[in-house]
């Protein structure tokens, strides 16, 4: 991730980023609350950690330590992309051997009993069910981190949230009080945050006159609706009602200091005041927002062109045409704009097999689309899946369940579009080592990210052939994964009522690990198959090894296969 200078403006774009999304009961088909994260950050370290719940002694603290997902690594606090963080005190895992200690920018008081959760960049899911999800947004101030003065970023304030929360809106609070008493710096942040019955969107950024503290707002999201957002602010004119808006209690003062806006202006538009709109390029995060909306409710015929960064065009949240089931917020992560004109699996950049994904270089822009000095010479579509997607999850909450059962994690690594999500209850007590062991830059056979990502990175190969085979086998398994979840629900029930919460978590731990270990296990046969079956640029199978299929004949015309050798004559004399 690109380093940014602590000075006011945005000097830089963060080219890895995330989306999010939160789908409320009133929208969803059985009545769940959704909440996802797309990790956009294959650098980062794709671990799925589980931090045990703790008892801590009277008058203990909580370390708070550096996140490199802010802007880059910082070697001074041993904060780096892998791993996250070392430590003893959180999880076995987070006691990472051969790597030095993290270093803490500062310490908080510790509360009597910490709730446990799974743990990622950010923190995912914690036991009762209090769901997160996160996107990285550009902002008009950058700040480094300081010990004693700036010691919290997004990522360590999910955390401690999910360690100390059951609900949404006290997590917003929580959060609120944290940035506010212990500074904040880093990019500016979106944290989608919900329970089973209520979700609330919080966003934060550097911005106070003598550069501590920092500015936050939080908006509910109505039931019945679907919110998104993509590495822009959602977040616009901010009211009064209490019931609704949350914010920062210097906000209006601080802003107005800076010179951001002035209380002649009259309500406060949040994303205007504290940001440039997007980063990188035009459509960078709107395109997506469009994407999620248009996806979810067609009828509205929303353009996909809009007059500006700053567009009003596309609602805080919309209800959509139909409810949506699990499978329904999955294949929102998936999408590439297939069937629009903004169709990446078409077209010369997607080859002759329609590869949606597209590399990065030295060409490409960086900066926020306000800055005045910035040059675009092109740009990229930005699509929902992209290559450089490290892991994705749906969250499942489910009021109408013991919240150890009610509790769900779908996870997926590496790339939405060929992965393949798995169940993961909140109640468990621990997760399966295969999914907690992850180095990307090693190679092994012992984690289940490699087995996602080498089948999406050998699907280049032939990726029109693939694609299919990947969709068969995500829907052969994930919609197994689904019926052993309805048959788990009434066992785990039934085992919780008979043999008390011990017995029940054992047991949902144990189904949660054979049944992971099996869809690995899976994976990895049907990376072996792909070899064989796509080996050499071939379509072979059984019987009919080496079958020629060539290249599209549409592919052909552009390529410049008709001014090959077709005979002896030298075509350049002529």
């Amino acid at each position: 991730m690109r380093r940014c200078l602590g000075i006011l403006g945005s000097l830089c774009a963060v080219t890895i980023a995330c989306t999010t999304t939160i789908v409320t009961p009133g929208a969803a088909e059985d009545g769940s609350m959704f909440v996802t994260h797309s990790d956009d950050n294959e650098l980062s370290d794709q671990r799925l950690v589980y931090v045990p719940a703790a008892d801590h002694e009277p008058g203990s603290m909580r370390s708070v330590y550096c996140s490199a997902n802010a802007l880059g690594e910082y070697p001074e606090y041993n904060s780096f992309q892998y791993p996250r963080m070392v430590c003893d005190e959180r999880s076995e895992t987070y006691n990472t051997p051969g790597y030095a200690r993290s270093i803490p920018l500062g310490e908080i008081p510790q509360v009597e009993h910490t709730y446990a959760y799974f743990d990622g960049g950010y923190g995912i899911m914690n036991e009762y069910q209090l769901m997160i999800g996160e996107c990285t947004c550009g902002v008009k101030m950058q700040l480094e981190p300081e010990p004693g003065k700036r010691i919290f970023y997004s990522a360590e304030l999910s955390r401690i949230a999910l360690e100390r929360c059951t609900t949404s809106r006290e997590a917003v609070l929580l959060i609120g009080e944290l940035i506010e008493t212990y500074g904040y710096y880093g990019t500016g942040e979106t944290l989608l945050i919900g329970d089973p019955e209520e979700a609330w969107v919080i966003e934060m950024c550097c911005g106070t006159s003598d550069s501590t503290s920092g500015l936050w707002v939080a908006r509910k999201v109505p039931d019945g609706e679907v919110f998104v957002a993509a590495n822009e602010f959602r977040i616009r004119d901010i009211s009064s009602d209490e019931s609704v808006f949350l914010h920062s209690s210097n906000l209006y003062e601080e802003c107005e200091a800076l010179g951001w806006w002035s209380s002649e202006d009259g309500e406060m538009d949040w994303l205007r005041t504290v940001s440039e709109g997007e980063y990188n390029h035009p459509y960078y995060s709107l395109r997506r927002v469009w994407r999620v909306m248009s996806l979810v409710a067609p009828s509205l015929e929303l353009s996909p062109w809009v007059e500006d960064g700053f567009t009003r065009h596309y609602p805080f949240s919309i209800k959509p045409d139909q409810p949506l089931a699990v499978r329904d917020v999955m294949r929102l992560h998936r999408d590439h704009y297939e069937g629009t004109q903004f169709d990446m699996t078409t077209g010369v950049a997607a080859g002759p097999f329609g590869y949606p994904y597209r590399f990065y270089g030295p060409y490409d822009g960086s900066g926020d689309v306000g800055d005045p000095d910035r040059v675009l010479e092109g740009a990229w579509e930005r699509p929902l899946s992209v290559d450089y997607c490290g892991y994705v999850y749906v969250n499942q909450g489910r009021s109408w369940l013991p919240d150890p059962i009610g509790g769900i994690t779908w996870f997926g690594p590496d790339k939405p579009s060929e992965t393949c999500f798995v169940p993961f209850y909140c109640g468990v007590n621990d997760l399966p080592d295969f999914y907690q062991n992850c180095n990307t830059g090693v190679y092994t056979r012992d984690s289940a990210w490699w087995a996602f990502n080498f089948v999406a990175n050998w699907a280049a190969v032939k990726y029109g052939y693939m694609r299919k085979d990947i969709e068969d086998i995500q829907e052969a398994i994930e919609v197994q994964e689904i019926e052993k979840i309805a048959t788990w629900d009434v066992q785990a029930i039934e085992i919780l009522n008979a043999y008390g919460a011990d017995e029940c978590t054992e047991s949902i731990t144990g189904f949660c690990e054979s049944n992971a270990d099996s869809v690995v296990t899976a994976w990895w046969n049907f990376a072996d198959l792909m070899i064989v079956k796509y080996d050499d640029g071939y379509i072979n199978s059984p019987g009919h090894m080496a079958h020629e299929v060539g290249y599209p004949q549409t592919w052909l015309e552009e390529s410049g296969w008709h001014q090959g050798p077709v005979s002896y004559t030298n075509r350049q004399e002529d």
